[in-house]
């Protein structure tokens, strides 16, 4: 049987699309470089090229998805009023992505099969991290604070996402983003 030709520009970011859709579709459990391969188009041997294994892809994806999920906090604090302002839409971001990507959330939160001593996987996680700390430090806040608007945020978000939030089931979205809201600015210092 012939190898696939290789077609792709950025054959990494085709990889790592196509790992995501395996992992969304199939699970961390049923996740594997062969499947991520045939749909990426490549050859079966590709993946293993660049990653070295399903644990190099899986961190590699860990990598990415905290760095877009940075890019969905940032993306949605523009236009915010003030400091308050801003963390409350840092807080309804990590909400975004977590209903919005809840596979790639999981992957980068909650599984061990990353692996988070990677120099890339831990730049990516402190850079989200210390977002967080910088939002906090600049309304005044120290570490509680940090660990109430994180703890908060993270499990409004993941509750949302596994559809066990059922306090927030059946509002009109304005509706659920007031009372999201509402809580998050409680978390904030000074509240």
């Amino acid at each position: 049987m012939a190898e696939k030709p290789y077609h792709h520009g950025d054959l990494r970011a085709a990889l790592l699309a196509a790992a995501e859709d395996e992992l969304t579709e199939k699970g961390v459990e049923g996740f594997s470089l062969r499947s991520v391969a045939k749909r990426a188009g490549v050859s079966h041997a590709a993946p293993a090229h660049h990653f070295g294994d399903t644990g190099g892809l899986l961190t590699a994806l860990a990598a990415e998805g905290f760095t877009q999920f940075q890019d969905t906090l940032d993306a949605r604090e523009v236009g915010a009023t003030d400091a308050r302002d801003k963390a409350v839409r840092a807080g309804l971001g990590y909400l975004e992505f977590a209903l919005a990507r809840p596979a790639l959330f999981r992957l980068i939160f909650s599984s061990a099969r990353p692996d988070f001593a990677s120099p890339d996987l831990i730049a990516a996680a402190n850079r989200a991290y210390e977002h967080l700390v910088g939002l906090v430090t600049t309304l005044g806040g120290g570490e509680t604070d940090v660990l109430a608007l994180w703890a908060t945020s993270h499990g409004i978000a993941d509750l949302s996402a596994g559809h066990k939030m059922r306090t927030l089931q059946g509002k009109s979205p304005a509706a659920r983003e007031a009372m999201i809201r509402d809580v998050l600015l409680r978390c904030l210092p000074g509240a």
